[in-house]
């Protein structure tokens, strides 16, 4: 599990396709200072925008490796990762952190999209995001979503479109900093929005049944 608190950006130094799917190899994230050195081990989880994946090698200068099945190639943006991008990394929870954002699986739902970006006049930004169909559901107003891993509070939710203030720290952090019009973005729900459908969803068609 993870906060959807972006702990740093990494550069992409290679995304190697392959039969199977594709290998990713991330340089160094730059931390922020007083932060400890980027030291993941072999086989742990890493959120890598959003996406849960497993360090898979470790190489020279803090390099680490990963290994993307062509499932998660079809239901990312990874595919399209060229040298040189930045993403957002961040270590799996332990259970003595805080957590500051909300809890975050790294199992991506599906791919939204950047609708709109305007100049907050503060340093900031807001943004509107558009979700695929289906995913409008777990938008519930003042609730959390994970887009492209950072742990986000959704503004005013209407149909399949929602808006999120940034700060200025979160664009210096994150690769929404960066984000043009049109871009694609990883999209996670809630899980307690999740749970409360999973539990609650047979229940009314149980009633609905009954009613007809």
């Amino acid at each position: 599990m993870f906060t959807g608190l972006v702990e740093a950006l990494a550069p992409v130094v290679a995304c190697e396709r392959r039969r199977s799917g594709a290998r990713l190899v991330l340089g160094p994230p730059a931390l922020a200072r007083g932060r400890a050195r980027w030291r993941p081990e072999l086989g742990e989880s890493i959120a890598v925008s959003g996406c849960c994946l497993t360090v898979a090698e470790l190489g020279r200068g803090g390099r680490t490796a990963y290994d993307l099945s062509r499932e998660t190639l079809e239901r990312t943006w990874f595919a399209r990762l060229s040298s040189g991008a930045k993403v957002n990394v961040e270590r799996a929870l332990t259970l003595s952190d805080r957590l500051g954002g909300h809890l975050v699986s790294g199992h991506v739902d599906g791919l939204g999209r950047v609708a709109a970006r305007a100049d907050s006049r503060d340093g900031g930004a807001l943004f509107t995001f558009e979700v695929p169909r289906g995913f409008e559901r777990w938008l519930i107003d003042k609730g959390s979503i994970a887009v492209d891993g950072i742990s986000l509070t959704v503004v005013a939710p209407r149909a399949r479109r929602f808006r999120v203030a940034l700060i200025p720290e979160t664009l210096r952090r994150t690769s929404l900093g960066a984000a043009r019009l049109g871009d694609a973005v990883h999209l996670e729900g809630d899980q307690v929005a999740k749970w409360i459908e999973r539990l609650v969803a047979p229940a009314l068609r149980s009633r609905r049944r009954a009613r007809s």
